[in-house]
């Protein structure tokens, strides 16, 4: 593949089109014209519902250009959760592209009263009869033709105005709309240029879907420093080896959901050597045990592993920790340490430069509410602008909703999350802190740590265990696991496992759940804790271990 110069360059692997930096930056002037003639005034929001490709970045940038407000949807929402969202951004304009089996393809414009326009964004030749009376992306590019020259609105707003609506994930309640705005996308494209050194020379896979916020920071960072873009509609771990291995590509971003499909599909594929190519790998949405760490060591043997911290409301991450750096021996995973674990939380690294940082403790202990100000710090919720973030009271500080504590050298331990926090027998518990030292164990796979009620302890702590496949579930009794064979698990092991690792005892779960199928996740891969919660309480009174 020739090499993209000074220019962006961005390559579809669904279909090996490649189109150069100029290409691209002209399409998307184009379409700000078109989108002036047709009537998009200044923060007319317009809503995406895609999968990922260059023309959702090029919308993405036009509406932005023009003064309007960007609202990306989940295209794996329900069409009633679409319609949900919808009603409370109001927007003028809906996007969406010709992939089937989505919300978007049993849509009416009517049941969105705000609705002027509906787009169809990419044209492939063979959309059934109920794309036809819709806008496209080219026949805007069309219009715009009339319109030799037009300001750009959001110079206007000095950067200070809302540019995307992106929604919380919803791992508990209804999704909420985001507000963010120019300056904290700037700011958090620096900080992923200074401290995962994205390049010019770099060839950037879109792992992650552009409606998330992960995504979308990524991609503007990689926009800014002018690096090659390469798009696979969505993830699975088969398209992703076969475009970094096709296109040669040097870094991308993860969550844990993500990086264990990488690794799964890499041995069952049974491929010899690792991807060298790879350079950076930056995980979010949740920590890598050492294990994962390890596999993806030996699969990127070249590329620099980096853990981020964030959140949407932060405009993404907030802290970095690089894990791995074959250039540092005294990196963790040089050193197989156990550093970045404890019984007490998981390191997540250091605030990036414009970022601040606070613990706000409710006792004499250092572990409290992690907060967090800057201009990285989202305006507020759609329909909400009294939020505490702003609020004069609280000088700014958003409350992360996360539990944590930063130590001497100024690294933040992440300890939990504040609402799935478990009270038991009048301590507090939180379920992170216990998952992190199970997932230590040789033969847990995955653990998802919750509190269902109990009436003498109010809550009680149940842990749901995957199991490796070479491992087995035994119901047996085992005070001393020395003498069992190494290849059983049982919830007395589990128990003397979690005693041999000093947690303390009160936190220790009371019952183990072998758990076959999948973990519930969001589409950024989180656990739906509320859901496991709920399956396993209300199958208590049956055996524990048929679920």
């Amino acid at each position: 593949m020739t090499h993209h110069g000074n220019s962006v360059v961005t390559i579809s692997a669904k279909n090996g089109s490649c189109k150069t930096g100029l290409q691209f930056a002209k399409n998307v002037l184009l379409l700000a014209h078109g989108l002036i003639g047709l009537g998009l005034k200044r923060g007319g929001v317009v809503a995406i519902s895609a999968l990922n490709s260059d023309l959702y970045l090029e919308w993405m940038l036009a509406v932005a250009y023009v003064g309007g407000v960007v609202a990306p949807l989940n295209y794996r929402w329900s069409l009633e959760e679409a319609i949900l969202a919808m009603n409370q951004v109001r927007p003028v304009m809906l996007v969406i592209d010709s992939s089937s089996n989505y919300w978007h393809s049993g849509f009416r414009v009517e049941l969105i009263p705000s609705l002027l326009w509906k787009v169809l964004m990419d044209t492939n030749g063979d959309q059934d009869c109920s794309f036809c009376d819709m806008l496209t992306t080219e026949s805007l590019r069309t219009v715009s033709s009339k319109f030799a020259s037009f300001s750009p609105c959001w110079a206007q707003e000095d950067g200070e105005g809302v540019v995307l609506i992106c929604f919380t994930s919803g791992t508990t309640g209804r999704p909420k709309g985001v507000m963010i705005n120019h300056i904290a996308l700037i700011v958090q494209s620096l900080a992923k240029l200074e401290i995962v050194g994205y390049r010019e020379d770099d060839i950037y896979l879109h792992t992650a879907p552009l409606c998330h916020i992960g995504g979308i920071s990524s991609a503007m960072a990689m926009l800014m420093v002018g690096g090659c873009h390469v798009f696979i509609p969505k993830f699975d771990a088969i398209s992703a080896i076969d475009a970094i291995t096709h296109y040669q590509v040097t870094s991308m971003i993860t969550v844990p959901t993500m990086m264990a499909d990488i690794v799964y599909t890499f041995k069952r594929k049974k491929i010899g050597n690792g991807l060298e190519s790879m350079k950076k790998v930056l995980n979010g949405g949740g920590s890598l045990t050492l294990q994962s760490i390890e596999e993806t060591i030996n699969i990127f043997p070249k590329a620099r592993l980096i853990s981020a911290y964030g959140m949407t409301e932060a405009c993404s991450s907030l802290t970095f920790k690089t894990l791995y750096d074959p250039k540092d021996e005294k990196s963790i995973g040089n050193q197989k340490s156990t550093s970045i674990f404890q019984s007490g939380g998981v390191c997540v690294g250091k605030p990036a430069p414009h970022i601040e940082l606070r613990i706000e403790v409710e006792n004499s202990s250092h572990v409290g509410r992690i907060l967090t100000r800057g201009p990285h710090v989202m305006i507020g919720y759609w329909g909400n602008f009294q939020l505490d973030a702003t609020n004069p009271i609280n000088e700014g500080w958003l409350d992360t909703g996360d539990i944590g504590q930063i130590d001497g050298d100024g690294d933040l331990w992440l300890v939990g999350r504040n609402k799935g926090r478990i009270k038991s027998g009048g301590e507090n518990i939180y379920p992170e802190e216990v998952e992190n030292v199970l997932l230590q164990h040789p033969g847990v796979a995955a653990v998802v740590v919750v509190g269902v009620p109990d009436t003498r302890l109010t809550e009680m702590v149940v842990a749901c265990v995957h199991i490796k496949d070479d491992w087995r579930w035994v119901e047996f009794s085992s005070t001393s696991p020395r003498n069992q064979n190494s290849e059983y698990l049982s919830a007395n092991i589990l128990q003397q496992f979690c005693k041999e690792m000093n947690m303390t005892g009160f936190k220790i779960p009371r019952r183990f759940v072998p758990w076959k199928s999948p973990f519930p996740v969001t589409s950024t891969g989180k656990i739906k804790r509320e859901q496991v919660r709920t399956d396993v309480s209300s199958n208590l009174n049956e055996s524990l271990s048929k679920l």
